[in-house]
């Protein structure tokens, strides 16, 4: 994928942070709504399933589309292909861990796993920008570390919102 001349900028990532939660907003007050706690419960192994391939599939896409662009300057070549399926497996742990530790809270089991997940995002991201990945990509260079480490909050809720959301329809109890 030619990306030459395009910069993400400081402006575009409060921007997406933005759409995200909006986003997110309607996503987890609408699973909040349908995901009664006993349910949540059940979902053990769907969401560590539905996390694994889904965070699989993320990282082929990033691996297939922006290896050149962005991600050779941050991951060895030997990892390319490795990484798909070793991320794939570590965030189906982290759905299986974001399950769990939702758990452990009196309030809202949804709330809080789709909470967590955003967390997750700016962990994963602050690595990402102590690895390099806003000074040596072109594509990022010049992007303030805040916003890039604040939006993925949003894009992380978001995306655990999707897996929440795909395991409730696997789980959800069926009515004749």
């Amino acid at each position: 994928m030619n990306l030459e001349g395009v910069k993400v900028t400081t402006a575009i990532l409060w921007r997406a942070a933005m759409l995200f939660a909006l986003f997110d907003a309607v996503l987890v007050a609408y699973l909040a709504r349908f995901i009664e706690p006993a349910l949540f419960r059940q979902m053990k192994w769907p969401v560590t399933l539905i996390a694994g391939i889904f965070w699989f599939l993320i990282w082929l896409v990033m691996v297939i589309f922006f290896w050149e662009p962005v991600y050779h300057y941050v991951f060895p070549l030997w990892s390319r292909w490795l990484i798909p399926p070793l991320l794939g497996m570590g965030f189906a742990f982290a759905g299986l861990f974001l399950w769990w530790l939702a758990l452990q809270f009196r309030s809202n089991q949804v709330l809080n796993f789709c909470l967590f997940g955003g967390l997750l995002g700016t962990i994963t991201h602050v690595w990402a920008i102590y690895r390099g990945i806003l000074e040596r990509p072109p594509l990022l260079q010049g992007a303030s570390p805040v916003a890039a480490s604040i939006m993925p909050i949003f894009e992380f809720i978001f995306y655990w919102c999707i897996i929440l959301g795909l395991a409730y329809l696997w789980k959800k109890p069926k009515h004749n």
